[in-house]
């Protein structure tokens, strides 16, 4: 009686283990090889001629898809336009006047509706446009299980509090990663994504005249830098929205030299110079400085990662028709 009854009470955690890898097992890189075969190379088509006439969009996209995922779930939530009862992710602080490629994934979404109808979640689009890319700028190659669902809602306050400010301490930035299913080096091999894109002076500015309140320059910063980038930021309000490139070096190009620039003290960003001021994540910046295959292959892995977050799966969400509303 003792064992009859010790076996079933061990079914439940069966079935539990059992399900908790079916859930897992539903983001497949092949799931619409039957519903979508031409899938990725339609999105390869889409993006070749975005990424040829402004190579700058691969980092938009990025930055797209990061701060989907970061906020509450890889679920195309920052596509949605703001509505009479909700803001947005769109109107947030750290997308608003600043996120970029919208209009990019509605044309790829566009050229996948006519293959495949109904088919395609926005968020697997995002994903997949996101690694096209980067892998069209040099950026790494990787493969992105799918058959994530769209979200039905968008949270202004969620992207408010929950994306990574660049003016925010080290283990802040850490504490958002982590609450996410992120560590500490899926954090310092994201931040490498700064080897392409473009930064608004606001966000780097107060390291260039008054850093800390003190009346100078930030003294982590490269001299030869600071003279450049007080040209293109002078102190004034209506500089705010000039940019600079985050990687000097090689603008348009996704390699390891971010990680050089920190430790020339050669990057713009106040956040992604503290990673330099902790042990840990220097030792980590030391190494992705050197190895530039160690770059690719870790954020590869980490970009898998990220795009696993939170994710809709099965009948959760939906397919939405147009990204920017839900059906």
């Amino acid at each position: 009686m003792t064992k009859c009854a010790y076996n079933l009470s061990a079914v439940p955690l069966i079935f539990l283990l059992f399900l908790g890898h079916l859930a897992k097992s539903q983001l497949d890189s092949r799931f619409y090889d039957s519903t979508c075969p031409n899938l990725t190379r339609i999105v390869r088509y889409s993006i070749w001629p975005v990424i040829s006439n402004d190579t700058r969009m691969a980092a938009s996209l990025l930055r797209l898809h990061f701060h989907d995922c970061i906020v509450n779930g890889c679920d195309g939530s920052v596509l949605l336009d703001p509505t009479s009862t909700s803001a947005g992710e769109k109107n947030a602080l750290p997308n608003r006047n600043s996120a970029r490629g919208f209009e990019v994934i509605d044309k790829v979404k566009a050229d996948v509706e006519k293959a495949c109808p109904a088919t395609v979640s926005c968020t697997d689009i995002l994903t997949l446009a996101t690694r096209v890319a980067l892998s069209l700028v040099g950026g790494p190659s990787y493969y992105i299980p799918l058959g994530r669902r769209d979200g039905l809602t968008a949270s202004e306050s969620a992207a408010n509090s929950d994306i990574p400010s660049p003016f925010e301490p080290l283990k802040n930035i850490t504490a958002k990663f982590t609450s996410k299913g992120l560590n500490l080096q899926d954090m310092v091999v994201l931040s490498g994504a700064h080897t392409i894109g473009f930064a608004r002076c606001s966000t780097f500015k107060e390291r260039l005249f008054d850093f800390d309140n003190t009346g100078s320059p930030d003294p982590n910063l490269d001299t030869s830098l600071l003279s450049n980038l007080q040209s293109v930021c002078p102190n004034e309000a209506s500089s705010d929205t000039n940019l600079a490139p985050l990687d000097p070096v090689t603008i348009n190009r996704f390699d390891n030299i971010y990680y050089k620039n920190l430790l020339n003290k050669t990057v713009l960003l106040r956040s992604d110079q503290a990673l330099m001021g902790d042990n840990t994540t220097a030792a980590m910046v030391f190494n992705y400085s050197k190895y530039p295959y160690l770059f690719s292959r870790d954020f590869g892995a980490s970009m898998i990662k990220l795009a696993n977050v939170g994710v809709l799966t099965g009948e959760d969400g939906e397919i939405r028709k147009n990204c920017r509303v839900v059906n």
